[in-house]
């Protein structure tokens, strides 16, 4: 019987600084866990020399193999394209900033030996990431299950092991807006779960700004949940509501002692108030529209400009 193959799928953007210290590392864990296995690591689009340095790797290890897209479609898109060409018998996402340590992989291996489809790795000690990052993590996390019909699992990133039937069943997902974290949770299957403190970066800096992860946040949200559209019909009923006692009030006061002088300050901060709470709930539709009319287009979600292995072969 053939061993089983691991494969590590892992994006880059701007990594030339610490894809050799991750590379020696995750070649000497690997080489401890007696599997065959491959690194899969995916150019999303690199402006620095990540793809020269990654090109170099290759050419001296057989197990490197390297995938270009056309250009920087973001990590999700990286990410998907890892696994569609991932040829492991199980798959391991992973970053090469060395804040999730590839340690864990002898664990992962451990509970997938025991017959888990998933192994998920949860961060019990954020204490590398800043003040601000932890609050707005631990927000979106309690803000996204309470109101999507999926649970994502808190403090659980990409850092995980999937089996190869996990990524068959991902792969029967047609969207092109990905976000990654929910399809993994709404995929199911047997899952396990590895704790882990989270470690500063090897080298270099995060290229996930605040406007970016508040971009990610709309996007898992608007992805899974249907929510922020539906509690606009709350909304309406309350104001309609309060508008309706208003107005009777209004009536029965003019009924009763007649017409008083009108508010103008008090009914220009109405009118703005309403004002303000349309162009909201306009915007919240308008982000669902948005995401139709890109799903509706069918493009792809990344393009592959290059594989390593490929040119390799037609080398030969």
């Amino acid at each position: 019987m053939t061993k089983p193959v691991i494969s590590i799928v892992c994006p880059c953007f701007n990594e030339q600084e610490v894809i050799h210290t991750f590379t020696d590392k995750i070649t000497e864990i690997l080489g401890e866990t007696n599997f065959s296995y491959e690194l899969l690591f995916v150019n999303d689009g690199s402006k620095d020399n990540t793809l020269t340095v990654l090109h170099d790797l290759a050419e001296t290890d057989k197990h490197i193999r390297v995938l270009n897209l056309s250009r920087n479609f973001g990590k999700e898109a990286a990410l998907t394209a890892g696994l569609e060409h991932a040829e492991g018998d199980v798959i391991i996402p992973i970053d090469a900033d060395m804040q999730d340590p590839p340690e864990l992989i002898h664990d992962f291996l451990r509970e997938w030996q025991k017959g888990y489809d998933v192994v998920v790795a949860k961060r019990i000690d954020r204490s590398s990431d800043t003040l601000a990052k932890k609050i707005t993590a631990n927000l979106f996390y309690k803000f996204h299950n309470s109101i999507a019909d999926v649970e994502i699992p808190d403090n659980v990133g990409d850092f995980r092991l999937i089996t190869r039937r996990v990524v068959q069943a991902i792969q029967l997902l047609p969207e092109n807006q990905r976000f990654m974290k929910g399809i993994f949770s709404w995929v199911g299957f047997k899952t396990s779960v590895v704790e882990y403190a989270r470690q500063p970066r090897a080298a270099g800096e995060s290229s996930f700004n605040g406007w970016r992860l508040w971009n990610f946040a709309l996007e898992g949200i608007t992805s899974f949940s249907t929510a922020p559209l539906r509690v606009w019909l709350y909304i309406g009923v309350a104001i309609s509501t309060v508008a309706f006692v208003f107005g009777s009030a209004i009536i029965l006061k003019t009924i009763m002692f007649g017409v008083d002088l009108p508010g103008y300050a008090s009914l220009l901060t109405v009118v703005l108030f309403f004002g303000g709470m349309q162009l909201i709930g306009l915007g919240v539709m308008g982000e669902y529209i948005g995401r139709l009319y890109m799903e509706s287009k069918r493009r792809p979600v990344y393009i592959l400009e290059q594989d390593s292995k490929k040119t390799e072969s037609d080398g030969k």
